[in-house]
């Protein structure tokens, strides 16, 4: 053991030698030895709370977790002394290691055996004889260990075991828990409510750590399921957690109550999944429920002052009523509390406050992702600062005004009628009769007094919420409330900026119910809104939330009468000296707009890439890697604009002088970047080992093979400029190890249109490199080579690649050998890549193969060479096997089947040395001879019908 802990000890030495040395040590101990990991538990418990061993005791126990995570079965007395080491360990660091550490033994040997019958007992005697519930004062274990054990075996229940069941049945494991510790839990539970938020008395940090871990555990075992036993406790535990939460206090939070208020955010979880899950266990509760979480909501709050947790509990007793009311007995639970709800808990949460203004000055991106969210702003994971109160509170708000009220008295539509349908009828939702209303009290701002900017911007986020309620309604009366309501802000004398933001964002989120006449003054508002330049305010968040709305609109196919102004105004934003991530998200709209408009906005786009490009080179910097976001985001905004000019075009449009203008256009614009983003990188490669940059090669593929398709003559300018492109981008991409879908396409169609170019031009440096430099053909063999090993999709478009590549090429006698050693790296890349899925049999199999194919019909003896006997027979019998219609992923185009006869039948002039695979050859020819046949004739029929029909259409 004394070598382990002085092993563990080098693993935290600053060496690198040392701790690489120490690591390798350990590694090979974990395999040869069986008493490593009972090493690493004593030495992991053994420190106590001395500071000078507490580095050792910490990288024991994080080696053990990563031990179990290898090796999650293990032995019964290694896992019964990882629990009663767990249960004394200290300090909390060391503890939770040890937790992680036991958590996958639980999870293979408890949860997926339950091959481990003496856990839950031996866990609920220690958690009985603990130092909090055992009352004697004399007790080996702690409460706050055992507790962390019993939420550490019972968290996985907190998930459906089995998702694929309609009806999944409570875990048997879970069953047992909840009788065995649960249950007389909840009387511990209850001691310690009234302890501690009823009777409130001084607390201390361990009691509260032990009420947190308790509700978190009783959480998970209904987060899902329900146990039996649970069922009949569940009255006096949920006013238990009421307590919890009526013992609250929002304002003056002393870092010591934090425990507290995550104990709060807790039950309120709980309250959400008996709503949700267990109704038919919780519905005489309701009433409890929903009074303490009103209770909640009505305390005089400052919402400027809350931490991110008080937030995130306020947020949660606003989901709470949110769920209540979707269910059955909501609204007669719920609406005797609608009036006082709004004016006291939702309306004071969703007003501007000092924290509002403070983030916008100082953090704009976070203000506008956390109330004006765009597309272009990119969340990726978990967010729970983002559940703000306002966000739940207009969620809340939403579900309120969709709720329907009493039948409207008077109204013929009022009366009794059969049907549910038509009950329906007569009765009016709340965004009619409460909401409206409400809001219509306050006017629309006409100076800057703080208190009527302050409420109006609640009345802008409230209309945002009521998307559900306005889709009921006739596009008519959203017109008019936009009219009255929101457009009179962007004309104002004074412009407040959080309710233009405010505005912006309304007109995106409600562009499903405006009316289409009312296009030209949403797009005029929202453009003016674009275009508003910073004064003692920085005005970025109306400018990006004007670019949201506008791709919404366009997104939802609310155009413009005419698309020029709203083009011109995106490129002439663009082209002002703004900052880098307000030009980025400019181009993000000006694709989004592209993307919309596609034909008709089709013949500006020669003349908008002109200019764009102009800008774009402004902002390649000379060090070149990496490049801005500017930059990345311009080009992919010029590649999708080329596409779908390229896309308006009919064949009629080629001989048209305009088309043949805008693409010679479009053709120098982009060789004119490139120019600038690669040549003049080479030039200064001495002065920089790593140009030219290989960002966003995938839209640079794109313009360059734009480039490429406008040769049309030999003209010797553009063909010695595409000629040096080339090479540069073949040079990037020979190491290319960004495999994306959707990126890697516009390389492979590049490779292909370089290929027919360079039949028809004979390019420079294609085949032969200048002296000391690879060729281009060269650099892109790195690419494909290296495709084989990817993802299926690109396998098939490597192997056709390489079809193009071999037989779309011509060289003269002296470049042979170059094609040779490209023949012989395919042949390699693809064999390599089949003998690693050859032990079954896959979809992938064929482009493998009929890639060797490929090589195989022009050079079949570097093929030969590369394979040799025993490769050759292999990739042989493979051919045979999917020449075979029994193969399940075998043969199915014409051109497949063809090349798979052609190769078949010039194999069959090589193998007569070699025995046994001459009449399997033979005969696969023979099937793959017979297919070819009957889909050449299926082929044939088709063309026919096709034909009779269009003859059928002419009559």
């Amino acid at each position: 053991m004394d070598s382990i802990a002085l092993l563990l000890n080098n693993t935290l030495s600053a060496d690198d030698e040392v701790r690489l040395s120490a690591t390798q040590a350990l590694h090979a101990l974990s395999h040869n030895n069986p008493h490593f990991p009972f090493a690493l538990i004593s030495i992991a418990i053994g420190c106590g709370e001395v500071e000078e061993t507490q580095g050792q005791c910490i990288a024991a126990a994080t080696y053990l977790k990563n031990f179990t995570r290898r090796n999650p079965v293990t032995t019964n007395d290694f896992r019964d002394l990882l629990v009663r080491s767990l249960l004394q360990a200290q300090p909390p660091a060391v503890l939770k290691l040890l937790i992680e550490a036991l958590r996958p033994i639980v999870d293979a040997e408890f949860v997926k055996q339950n091959s481990w019958p003496q856990l839950v007992p031996h866990l609920k005697l220690v958690i009985q004889d603990s130092h909090l519930v055992n009352k004697t004062g004399i007790s080996t274990w702690k409460t706050t260990n055992a507790l962390f054990l019993l939420h550490s075996v019972i968290r996985p229940f907190q998930y459906f075991l089995n998702p694929k069941l309609a009806k999944e049945p409570v875990p048997p494991q879970l069953e047992l828990i909840a009788h065995e510790i649960l249950v007389p839990m909840v009387s511990l539970f209850h001691q310690f409510v009234q302890d501690l938020c009823v009777q409130n008395q001084v607390e201390t940090e361990e009691a509260e750590k032990s009420l947190l871990i308790m509700t978190k555990c009783i959480y998970y075992s209904v987060r899902s399921h329900m146990p039996s036993a649970l069922v009949p406790l569940l009255p006096p535990l949920c006013h238990d957690l009421i307590h919890i939460l009526q013992s609250l206090i929002f304002n003056d939070v002393e870092d010591t109550y934090t425990l507290r208020l995550k104990t709060a955010k807790r039950s309120l979880l709980i309250f959400c999944a008996l709503i949700t899950r267990h109704r038919k266990f919780s519905d005489k509760l309701m009433p409890d429920i929903i009074n303490s979480v009103v209770k909640l909501l009505y305390q005089k709050t400052d919402f400027s002052k809350l931490d991110n947790l008080v937030e995130r509990v306020v947020s949660l007793a606003f989901d709470v009523i949110s769920r209540l009311l979707e269910t059955g007995p909501g609204w007669r639970l719920v609406s005797p509390h609608f009036s006082s709800l709004l004016e006291s808990a939702i309306f004071p949460a969703i007003i501007l406050n000092e924290k509002d203004v403070t983030e916008w000055e100082e953090d704009s991106d976070e203000y506008i992702r956390k109330n004006l969210p765009t597309e272009f702003e990119e969340i990726s994971g978990w967010r729970e600062d983002l559940f703000t109160p306002r966000k739940s509170a207009l969620n809340l708000l939403g579900v309120i005004s969709v709720s329907k009220g009493p039948p409207v008295v008077g109204s013929v539509t009022s009366k009794r009628k059969k049907g549910e349908k038509n009950k329906q009828k007569g009765r009016s939702s709340m965004g009619e009769l409460l909401v409206l209303p409400f809001l219509s009290k306050f006017s629309v701002p006409s100076d800057v007094t703080n208190n009527n900017i302050n409420d109006y911007y609640g009345v802008l986020m409230a209309y945002g919420s009521l998307v559900g309620f306005l889709t009921e309604q006739k596009p008519a009366y959203t017109g008019m409330l936009i009219r009255s309501r929101v457009l009179p802000l962007y004309n104002a004398s004074i412009c407040h900026p959080y309710l233009v933001a405010s505005a912006n964002w309304i007109l995106g989120e409600l562009v499903s119910c405006i009316p289409q006449e009312m296009s030209s003054d949403v797009y005029s508002s929202l453009l003016k809104a674009l275009v508003m330049d910073d004064t003692d305010v920085s005005y970025y968040p109306i400018r990006v939330s004007a670019a949201g709305a506008l791709a919404q609109l366009a997104e939802n196919e609310f155009s413009p009468l005419d698309w020029l102004p709203v083009l011109q105004v995106v490129v002439d934003r663009i082209k002002t000296d703004n900052s880098e991530e307000e030009t980025s998200i400019m181009f993000e709209l000006l694709k989004t707009l592209v993307e919309a408009g596609a034909d008709v906005v089709a013949s500006h786009i020669p003349h908008i890439i002109y200019l764009l490009t102009q800008h774009i080179v402004k902002h390649i910097p000379l060090v070149p890697e990496p490049w801005p976001q500017v930059v990345v985001r311009g080009i992919a905004a010029l590649s999708v604009m080329a596409q779908y000019w390229e896309g308006s075009l009919t064949d009629d449009d080629e001989t048209n002088n305009a088309v043949a203008t805008g693409r010679s256009t479009i053709a120098t614009a982009f060789t004119d970047l490139l120019q600038v983003a690669w040549l003049t990188s080479a030039q200064n490669k001495s002065e920089d080992p790593e140009s030219p940059s290989s960002s966003c090669i995938d839209d640079s593929s794109t313009l360059l093979t734009f480039i490429m398709s406008d040769i049309i003559g030999n003209n010797v300018v553009q063909k010695q400029t595409v000629s040096k492109l080339l090479l540069i981008w073949a040079s990037l991409i020979s190491n290319y190890n960004n495999w994306e879908e959707e990126e890697d396409s516009s390389i492979f169609s590049c490779i292909k249109e370089a290929a027919y170019l360079h039949k028809k031009i004979t390019l420079t440096n294609f085949i032969r490199g200048s002296t000391g430099q690879p060729s281009i053909i060269e650099g892109i063999c790195g690419f494909v080579s290296n495709a084989f090993s990817q993802y299926p999709s690109v396998i098939y478009r490597a192997s056709s690649s390489v079809h193009i590549l071999l037989h779309v090429l011509t060289c003269s006698h002296e470049d042979e050998h170059i094609m040779h050693a490209v023949t012989a790296s395919f042949t390699s890349s693809a064999f390599s890549c089949f003998k690693e899925k050859q032990v079954k049999q896959s979809h992938v199999w064929k482009p493998l193969l009929l890639a060797i194919c490929s090589c195989y019909l022009r050079y079949p003896e570097i093929v030969e060479k590369t394979l040799e006997h025993e490769g050759l027979r292999v990739w042989a019998h493979a051919l045979f096997s999917i020449s075979s219609t029994m193969f399940e992923h075998g043969l199915s185009t014409e051109s497949e089947i063809k090349l798979t006869v052609m190769t078949l039948a010039k194999l069959m002039s090589g193998l007569h040395t070699r025995d046994g695979l001459l009449w399997e050859c033979l005969a696969a020819l023979m099937e793959a001879s017979v297919q070819l046949k009957q889909v050449q004739e299926n082929n044939d029929e088709d063309a026919s019908e096709d034909d009779n029909d269009n003859a059928d259409d002419e009559v």
